[in-house]
């Protein structure tokens, strides 16, 4: 196999378009493990709920590695700094392994997190500084934080707000170097997997019935039988809110089936909406028709990440 051009693959799309299911296919073909991206995969218990479909890491028999899922118990509120932790300890372990890290999910957030070396340590507002800078045009805002490092992203400079606040952070790391953790500059190449609107409405329907007639009601009457308080099912949504508000009698199963498909739908809308801004901001990515057969999707996710033959 010839050398991938990239330090990470990530591979990106809406809810129910079958990424798992194309990253690992793509992984039994160039050595790769999986990191998730996805913000509720990490916990334990809650499998039919976020779609852990265990089985897509199958390969002709063999099991492809995965990463940050079944890491954390229910009940805890993982974010987006500790996502930035996990994953860069999960990437420096493959590559060490001289392994590939294809990392897949539909988290936005996650993804630009460590896709454009974000540094997410909390930075105190500089009131002082703010005024000083107040009175610059935001070219010379631009100017100021160029001295300091290429913004990551276009929008750092887009509003004299995001720029003031960006020289902010650049100025505090300076000062407190000990407070920064660096953040390695990722080679990375984005392939996206996405269907026209009525099929993701289908294919989430679908996916919802099958899996609530898998037990996902039981699912999350098991966690609340365990001692998961009701409010913290609640918190993270989508299924976990509105089969927990069935339980509680707040709404019948119809209601709820009802209710919960909509609110999917309307998540994989802002998940697509996510990745457009990704696109407006710099963010090139490979889009592939759900309906490509398999075969033809490896194909061409391999001449676009691995060099050609001399």
């Amino acid at each position: 196999m010839d050398k991938i051009k990239y330090d990470l693959i990530t591979i990106l799309g809406p809810t129910a378009c079958g990424k798992t299911k194309f990253a690992a296919y793509l992984s039994s073909r160039i050595n790769g493990e999986i990191i998730s991206a996805d913000s509720r995969q990490v916990y334990r218990k809650m499998n039919l709920g976020t779609g852990k479909d265990y089985e897509d890491y199958i390969v002709n028999g063999k099991k492809i590695p995965y990463h940050l899922v079944d890491i954390l118990e229910p009940g805890y509120k993982f974010n987006v700094f500790e996502f930035q932790r996990y994953f860069l300890n999960a990437y420096n372990e493959i590559r060490a392994r001289k392994n590939i890290p294809v990392l897949c999910g539909g988290s936005g957030m996650y993804i630009d997190a460590v896709t454009k070396s974000y540094k997410l340590m909390p930075v105190p507002p500089d009131k002082k500084l703010r005024k000083e800078l107040e009175s610059k045009s935001l070219e010379e805002l631009a100017e100021i934080l160029a001295s300091y490092r290429k913004p990551h992203n276009i929008t750092d400079t887009d509003t004299k707000k995001r720029a003031i606040r960006a020289i902010e952070i650049e100025k505090y790391y300076t000062a407190n170097p000990e407070s920064k953790h660096d953040y390695p500059e990722i080679s990375n190449i984005f392939l996206g997997i996405k269907f026209d609107r009525t099929s993701v409405k289908k294919r989430i329907t679908d996916r919802l019935h099958e899996r609530l007639n898998k037990g996902m009601v039981e699912e999350v009457q098991n966690l609340l039988n365990e001692g998961l308080k009701p409010e913290d099912l609640i918190y993270y949504g989508l299924e976990y809110k509105y089969i927990t508000q069935y339980i509680k009698g707040d709404l019948d199963y119809n209601d709820m089936v009802e209710k919960l498909n909509i609110a999917i739908q309307q998540f994989a809308k802002r998940q697509m909406t996510w990745f457009r801004k990704m696109e407006r901001e710099g963010a090139k990515i490979h889009w592939f028709d759900g309906y490509m057969p398999m075969d033809e999707k490896i194909i061409r996710a391999m001449e676009l990440t691995c060099f050609k033959p001399a």
